[in-house]
C-alpha cells in the first residue's frame, strides 16, 4: 500500500513538472524542453525524435525547426487536390554539402536530412576520412506511386515526399563513394558506408539499405513514415 502511495506522489510531481515547464513557470535548457523548437545543430537527445513527430502538421514548428538547419529551401505551393496531393513541402536545395541536384521534401523530412547531415554523415566522414563530404548524390524523393510500383500495394512514401533515395558521396579531396559499387567491399569506403547507415537510423524512421533487399542494392532508402526499420 506505501509503494502505492510513492508512486501517486511520484506521478503528481512529474505531471506538476510538466505543467510547470509546459506553463513557462519551471525554465529548462532548449535541448530538454519537449515544447521548444528543435535546433537542429544541437547534440540529438531522447527528445529529438518526438520534436521531430511535432513538425508533421505544425508549419510554424517547423519553420523554426528549419531556421537553425542549415538548409537552402524554397516553399513550394500546396497540391490539396493532386492524386498524390502535397501540403507544407519545400524544395531542399543544399546544405553543408551540395546535392546532385535538389529534391522535394515534406518539412519533417528536410529537418530530418539536416540532422543526419550534421550529425550523422559529416561527422562520419571526417572520422573515416579525415575530411567533408561535399556532394551528395541522390536518386530522387517525390514519386506518385505505390511500394515498390505495384497495383495494390500501400501508397510509398515517396508519394508524399516523406522519403528520399540516397546513391552516394563525394568527398572534398574529389573521392566518389558509391553505395552500389562499394557497399559490398571490405574496405574503408565500405566501413563509412555502414558507419552513415547505422547513423542515420536516429535521424529518420526507416533507413533501408543493400542489407534490406536487392531492390536497394544501389541506394540508401530514407524516410519520416510512421513505420521503424533499420537494416
Amino acid at each position: 500500500m506505501r509503494f502505492r502511495w510513492w508512486l501517486l506522489l511520484l506521478l503528481l510531481i512529474i505531471g506538476a513538472g510538466a505543467v510547470g515547464v509546459w506553463r513557462g513557470w519551471i525554465s529548462l535548457a532548449p535541448q530538454w524542453n519537449p515544447w521548444a523548437p528543435l535546433d537542429v545543430k544541437a547534440t540529438p537527445n531522447v527528445l529529438t525524435r518526438y520534436k521531430l513527430m511535432r513538425l508533421r502538421d505544425d508549419p510554424q514548428l517547423c519553420d523554426q525547426a528549419l531556421a537553425s538547419s542549415g538548409l537552402r529551401v524554397s516553399r513550394q505551393a500546396d497540391s490539396p487536390g493532386a492524386t498524390c496531393p502535397l501540403l507544407n513541402t519545400l524544395r531542399v536545395q543544399g546544405g553543408q554539402a551540395a546535392l546532385s541536384s535538389s529534391f522535394l521534401a515534406s518539412c519533417r523530412l528536410a529537418v530530418s536530412y539536416a540532422l543526419f547531415e550534421h550529425h550523422a554523415l559529416q561527422p562520419a566522414a571526417q572520422a573515416v576520412y579525415g575530411q567533408a563530404v561535399t556532394r551528395v548524390d541522390h536518386l530522387g524523393s517525390f514519386a506518385c506511386r505505390n511500394v515498390y510500383g505495384r497495383e495494390n500495394a500501400r501508397r510509398s512514401q515517396h508519394a508524399s515526399a516523406d522519403a528520399l533515395d540516397i546513391a552516394g558521396f563525394k568527398l572534398a579531396d574529389g573521392r566518389s563513394i558509391s553505395v552500389l559499387k562499394d557497399w559490398p567491399k571490405d574496405n574503408q569506403d565500405a566501413r563509412f558506408l555502414r558507419q552513415v547507415r547505422d547513423s542515420a537510423c536516429e535521424m529518420f524512421s526507416v533507413v533501408l539499405s543493400p542489407d534490406y533487399n536487392a531492390a536497394h542494392r544501389n541506394h540508401f532508402h530514407v524516410d519520416v513514415g510512421p513505420w521503424w526499420v533499420c537494416r
